[in-house]
């Protein structure tokens, strides 16, 4: 076992390896496309690159392409019937990706009414394969297969075996859950024959995946685990995310059916892993829920509870109601095992509700059985023995039937209860009769041994991939050298000329390149010293040390909640000082975080003694208007410890930010001792600041680069008494304006 997890953590650091240069070359694949679309002049084609990027989300970035869905369905208004129906047929795709059911078939049955005006065989066949999908889940197979078929003749006209391939695994899911397993795998091979005489390894992958299913339905557990292995495989080698993160998971579930309970958690990890990747919330909240599954499994209920809440809020975002019904009764069975029936009760039903309203009765066969459990528990056999009896009525007509055999053991243990021996004894045999120890422990041992084989081929296939990527590299390289040799005995006066030429206009911009670099070197040193000076100014030793009193005085009293409550703020403080000081802007949301921190640890040291306020005009967005750091922290500090605001009864500091004109105007007002109260306290009296003089110089430095007119102004707050302080400081506005597609 050790052995194998340490070639699995091999594996995984190679394939994080590949999978890290493929995300570039994917990356450049989206600005690429992006690109296009913003230099596009014509609207129609500017429709179509955008479902080209909306297509090439839904296998990179989840959450993107709902987002450009509704572009798209906004968009295609204006254009054809034809135009109409991709974005409608998108807008199912990825709406049926996220589990959005209800959403998923109303954009289908709005496709319907253009299937007659539209002539594209493309469209039309993806229509009639939503239809087939649709009729199937409402167990309306003689539709089903109706729409299967049509989309099947679609393929055969177009000669395409991908789509051949896809008709044919719907034709063989509608007679999988009609219980007709010869002809759900006669359909299912014919559909991988097609796949492999196409090009498309993706349709081989999801025909491998349908087959997997079908033995799955029926049982088959070593067979299905197998099929599933071999789409995994053929997943990673397209480098198809959604489809690596969806056959992990699904293996993962069939490891925990036969209590291969470590593998089953490592193959749940790996399907959070690259769900994340490609943004897909809504398998990550499936995923979650798998996880805490295992945890369950393993009698750790705390992390089972956090891990099923957690994938509720995520599940419940996503809409997803099916994954919702699967998370409810999970988190039924955690209260059921700590015995708390009546919370357990509540959350079966909850998941009833989610699989009444998408209609899924095998699920719902499920949660009976888990009900009838918990009247069980409480020795309420007869309400059990009905739970249990109407889950084996659903199944026989709705699910797989293999799954009716754990209700048959536990109707024979609440026989054997009542002292109903005969019963308990048919009902015993039926179950044994289907299902043995020594099947289950053959099957998870071939399952191991298949996992173990699989990360083994894994291993050999990447280590060929590169050698032959190195070989390949090699043999570019000596093509190179000889083409660049050939090149060079032709034309060797002529490059004589060019080198020439070329060294003269690289002597002259690297003259000129010289010059400008050492006046923007100047200038940043000159940013660099003022960067470093304010740092350390702020970094007020007095602040720290006194801060490091508190705590110690916290702890000392034996105060652990305050303790830590100033501990994390002085922490969080310190590590956003550290890491924003050296930028030139940041964010003005980062700079009132960081003054709320700072204000908050100083009302902590000084016991509530004073109050404070910040006010952001409603125009100023905090995540995209940008300000020099810390350039009000100084001023802050100088208010707290000059002005003595923690002496003051009533003491109070206000900050606030709004725009004027192209200027940001900060003020800074607090009622301390002032200005004048300040100087008379002072030991020093040559004392003097060095706030004020790095922040006009600061301020100098900007109007310089943005040719404006800030300033930096102080004033008494009261003239006549001459107490409290007034500072205003005006910089000139910066702004980062979030990406869009127009």
């Amino acid at each position: 076992m050790n052995q194998l997890k340490k070639h699995i953590t091999i594996l995984l650091a190679v394939l994080l390896q590949l999978i890290t240069v493929k995300l570039y070359g994917q990356t450049q694949q989206e600005n690429q496309l992006i690109k296009t679309i913003q230099t596009e002049k014509n609207l129609r084609a500017k429709y179509l690159h955008t479902l080209s990027l909306g297509e090439f989300y839904k296998t990179n970035n989840i959450g993107k392409a709902d987002s450009i869905k509704h572009v798209l369905l906004q968009k295609s208004r204006g254009f054809d019937d034809a135009i109409r129906l991709s974005a409608l047929i998108y807008s199912a795709e990825v709406n049926e990706l996220q589990g959005k059911q209800d959403e998923y078939f109303m954009d289908v049955f709005s496709c319907f009414p253009f299937v007659q005006k539209v002539k594209d065989l493309n469209l039309s066949f993806k229509v009639y394969c939503h239809l087939s999908k649709y009729y199937s889940n409402s167990r309306d197979f003689k539709n089903a297969l109706f729409f299967a078929e049509k989309a099947n003749n679609i393929a055969k006209k177009m000669r395409d075996y991908a789509h051949i391939s896809e008709s044919k695994n719907l034709i063989a899911v509608s007679f999988m859950l009609q219980n007709k397993k010869d002809s759900s795998l006669m359909y299912s091979d014919q559909a991988i024959q097609y796949a492999r005489r196409s090009s498309n390894k993706s349709s081989l992958a999801e025909s491998f995946h349908t087959q997997a299913s079908i033995y799955s339905f029926f049982g088959q557990i070593e067979l299905s685990v197998a099929k599933n292995f071999i789409a995994l495989q053929i997943a990673n080698e397209v480098n198809d995310l959604y489809k690596v993160a969806k056959y992990n998971r699904i293996i993962g579930k069939s490891q925990q059916s036969i209590k291969n309970v470590e593998d089953a958690a490592f193959y749940f990890k790996q399907s959070y892993y690259f769900s994340k990747k490609i943004n897909d919330k809504r398998q990550m909240g499936l995923c979650l829920t798998s996880i805490g599954s295992i945890h369950l499994d393993k009698k750790e209920v705390a992390l089972a509870l956090k891990d099923i809440k957690t994938a509720i809020a995520i599940l419940t975002q996503q809409n997803d109601l099916d994954g919702l019904g699967e998370a409810y009764n999970y988190l039924g069975i955690i209260y059921r095992e700590l015995n708390n029936y009546t919370v357990a009760g509540k959350q079966f039903n909850k998941a009833l509700i989610y699989y009444e309203t998408t209609g899924n009765k095998s699920k719902i066969g499920d949660v009976y059985h888990n009900v009838a459990t918990i009247f069980e528990y409480q020795k309420k056999y007869q309400n059990a023995l009905t739970y249990f009896n109407r889950s084996i009525q659903i199944r026989q007509q709705y699910g797989a039937r293999n799954l009716i055999y754990p209700t048959y053991r536990e109707i024979a243990t609440i026989y054997g209860a009542l002292g109903n021996n005969k019963q308990a004894y048919m009902y015993m045999q039926l179950y044994i009769n289907q299902l043995d120890s020594n099947t289950n422990l053959q099957a998870a041992t071939k399952i191991a041994e298949l996992s173990e084989l699989y990360q083994s081929d894994q291993r050999e296939r990447l280590i060929l991939s590169q050698a032959n990527a190195i070989e390949k590299q090699r043999n570019e390289r000596i093509l190179t050298a000889t083409t660049l040799e050939n090149s060079q005995l032709r034309n060797n006066f002529q490059l004589y000329i060019i080198i020439g030429f070329l060294i003269i206009i690289i002597l002259a911009g690297i003259i000129g390149f010289y010059r400008w670099n050492q006046t923007k070197i100047k200038q940043q040193q000159k940013e660099a010293e003022m960067s470093q000076t304010l740092l350390r100014t702020q970094m007020n030793p007095h602040f720290v040390f006194n801060a490091m009193s508190v705590i110690q005085s916290y702890i000392y009293e034996n105060d652990a909640e305050n303790s830590s409550k100033f501990l994390v703020n002085f922490s969080r403080l310190m590590r956003l000082i550290l890491e924003n000081s050296p930028k030139e802007f940041i964010p003005l949301e980062t700079e009132i975080e960081i003054l709320n921190k700072y204000l908050e640890t100083q009302k902590l040291r000084f016991e509530d003694r004073f109050n404070y306020s910040i006010e952001v005009k409603d125009d100023l967005k905090l995540e995209f208007t940008q300000i020099p750091p810390m350039i009000t922290q100084p001023f802050i500090e100088n208010a707290i410890e000059h002005g003595q605001l923690h002496t003051i009864e009533g003491g109070y500091i206000s900050i606030s930010f709004s725009k004027v004109g192209n200027m940001l105007n900060i003020v800074i007002i607090d009622n301390g001792i002032g200005r004048s109260g300040s100087e008379m306290l002072k030991k020093n009296k040559q004392h003097k600041s060095m706030a004020m003089k790095i922040t006009r110089d600061r301020i100098d430095n900007l109007n310089k680069k943005y040719k404006t007119d800030g300033y930096l102004i102080i004033e008494d707050l009261n003239k006549n008494s001459k107490t409290g302080t007034k500072l205003l400081i005006s910089l000139p506005f910066t702004e980062v304006k979030p990406p869009f597609i127009q």
